[in-house]
């Protein structure tokens, strides 16, 4: 049975609503970061890689594939000898890099007072 003919409208919070999946693929720890990434440009497989740093070649391929069928991620194979191959984000793509983008600022701009925060929680514990 496809899960669009069974779903009522989207609803995040129902756990059977196939939107947990998509929100899964753009918000795991490599898709949030292949999605940042591909926000400023497209990068060719290697390039994307180094720019991720500590992704695997098996994660960033699974990662790049699954945003990919999702419509976020276009991969353009060019005929060449070597082969070259491009990801770049779609329109669908851009809109939820732009979100995902605003995030990982926010976390940036905010981890300090996370921190302190941390601490805070572990000395009311150890008391």
């Amino acid at each position: 049975m496809d899960v669009r003919s069974a779903a009522k409208s989207p609803d995040v919070n129902r756990a059977e609503c196939p939107s947990r999946l998509v929100l899964e693929h753009v918000t795991s720890r490599w898709g949030v970061l292949v999605l940042a990434a591909l926000l400023g440009r497209s990068f060719r497989f290697s390039e994307l890689r180094r720019h991720v740093g500590g992704v695997s070649e098996k994660m960033l391929a699974q990662t790049l594939q699954t945003l990919e069928r999702d419509g976020i991620v276009h991969r353009d194979a060019k005929p060449v000898i070597p082969p070259r191959v491009d990801y770049s984000l779609t329109p669908m793509g851009e809109e939820v890099a732009e979100q995902v983008w605003a995030l990982t600022k926010w976390v940036e701009k905010r981890l300090d007072d996370v921190f302190a925060a941390r601490d805070a929680y572990d000395e009311a514990r150890a008391s």
